[in-house]
């Protein structure tokens, strides 16, 4: 499975009939299964509009994003909801993302039963159970009957990635899916996601303006400047010999960087 993005660009009609706003322009990107992808930059580089055209949350405006060579754009009926299974979101906000009317359970099951996951009850229940012990939520019956507002910030993120990769996705998109969470808390959530990708074989999109985190988990790293990619390469590299001065200037910016585990 091979998700890219294929020269895409994304423009939005400007305010009172000015001229359009370029939020993202000839970007190409691939993820499959397995890997750790990071795309790295500023608030308003594109990295979140660039997330949202892989989602198919918005069209794009030139361009394709295309799985095994298939224009997503064109994907109708149960080919869109299958494509919407197979490359699930984490977001940054688990409050938001998390109806506070809803236990764990219901959360994660709806899901389950709208993508015919499971059907029953016991059989739901189950893979709810199994996808939070994925991600460290064990025993998982103390989890079921609880409501957002009584879980911490890195159980509400946990329960998210549960229900993404309850529904078995090849493919998470996950923007800025640590950033509101402490030190300690960050490091246990990052920790399960790479996890994920050796116990289920889960490929991420990983958007984030931290370079430590980035430094942390990433395989291959896009570097992301006013809508442009301005570098690319495997996170080795572009940590040791950064190319462009941009690049340069982040890491010259970012907090001190540990040592990758």
């Amino acid at each position: 499975m091979l998700l890219e993005a294929l020269s895409v660009t994304k423009s939005f009609r400007g305010r009172r009939g000015g001229a359009p706003v370029v939020a993202v322009s000839n970007a190409s990107l691939r993820a499959e299964p397995g890997r750790f992808v990071a795309i790295v930059g500023e608030s308003g580089s594109g990295k979140s509009t660039l997330a949202r055209m892989l989602l198919d949350l918005i069209p794009v405006t030139d361009g394709t994003v295309e799985l095994d060579g298939h224009d997503i754009a064109q994907l109708r009926g149960g080919e869109r909801r299958a494509y919407r299974r197979r490359v699930q979101a984490v977001l940054q906000d688990p409050a938001g993302s998390l109806n506070p009317r809803k236990r764990v359970e219901q959360a994660i099951g709806e899901v389950v039963r709208l993508h015919r996951i499971a059907s029953g009850r016991s059989a739901v229940r189950a893979k709810v159970i199994e996808a939070l012990e994925l991600v460290g939520m064990e025993p998982a019956g103390r989890f079921l009957d609880r409501f957002p507002h009584e879980l911490s910030g890195g159980q509400r993120q946990r329960v998210l990635i549960a229900r993404a990769i309850a529904l078995g996705p090849d493919i998470i998109v996950a923007d800025e899916a640590v950033s509101a969470l402490d030190a300690s808390v960050k490091a246990g959530v990052l920790k399960v996601m790479a996890d994920l990708t050796e116990t289920i074989g889960v490929g991420y999109v990983f958007i984030t303006h931290d370079l430590p985190v980035v430094r942390k988990v990433a395989d291959y790293v896009y570097v992301m400047k006013s809508g442009e990619i301005v570098e690319e390469g495997p996170k080795d590299r572009l940590f040791a010999d950064p190319q462009h001065p941009y690049t340069r200037t982040l890491l010259a910016a970012a907090p001190e960087l540990a040592p990758a585990d």
